[in-house]
């Protein structure tokens, strides 16, 4: 009798300890993934990587109780759209995201390349960003073009001309991405008001400060995050 209530004790106490065997996806929580395609803008050139507006959004993000990686960028300075084509290919990107940034063509715009080159192979880095985002077209966020031509290096060029073909690629891209039902976030009025605030533009006289960045993730938070919770 005393030999089976031990082994009856034994066994009570090796299942209360057990942990049912229940799938990953419930008892452990993975932090959210961001993959950030673009240029310098993305890249944050003279900067800290810090206050790159990737960097500032998974910060935020975070703060917000969104766990979210650091992310990874396929970005490089000078890069035009078919350049970012070339360097998602040679990332060999396998695994989706929960969500992705696109940000790219002023390069297309400074070398002075041709619309209909930039409208095609916009769109095909379109595609390529959803197929990439586990959440489809609902979590692709494309950001506008700045002006640079408020910058103290664009007034040394033609900053009229330069605005005029900011909103011609602007146009672009925004009709590209409302064809592919994607987000749209317009950050370039608000970048325009560095022509008056220097604070705007880094020390190297061309790109957004870190200042700059965090007015652009003002309005890319929000939307991100109605996305993921």
């Amino acid at each position: 009798m005393m030999r089976s209530l031990l082994l009856l004790l034994v066994l009570v106490s090796v299942f209360s300890c057990s942990k049912p065997d229940l799938p990953r996806s419930i008892i452990q929580f993975s932090d959210k993934t961001y993959l950030a395609l673009g240029d310098s803008y993305t890249v944050g050139d003279a900067v800290y990587q810090k206050e790159s507006f990737p960097f500032q959004l998974v910060d935020q993000l975070n703060a917000a109780g969104i766990k979210t990686s650091d992310p990874d960028v396929v970005a490089y300075t000078g890069w035009t759209t078919s350049n970012l084509i070339d360097g998602i290919k040679q990332a060999k990107l396998k695994e989706k995201y929960d969500f992705v940034t696109l940000l790219i063509g002023v390069n297309n715009q400074y070398m002075k390349f041709s619309k209909e080159t930039y409208r095609k192979e916009f769109a095909e880095l379109l595609n390529t960003a959803i197929s990439h985002s586990a959440g489809g077209r609902a979590t692709v966020f494309v950001i506008s073009i700045p002006d640079w031509g408020v910058t103290p290096f664009g007034q040394l060029k033609n900053p009229v001309e330069v605005t005029i073909e900011i909103d011609a690629f602007n146009k672009i891209n925004r009709e590209e991405a409302f064809n592919a039902r994607v987000h749209y976030i317009d950050i370039t009025p608000g970048s325009r008001l560095a022509e008056n605030d220097q604070s705007l533009t880094s020390a190297d006289s061309l790109h957004p400060s870190g200042k700059m960045y965090a007015e652009w993730v003002k309005q890319l938070l929000p939307m991100v995050k109605k996305e993921l919770y």
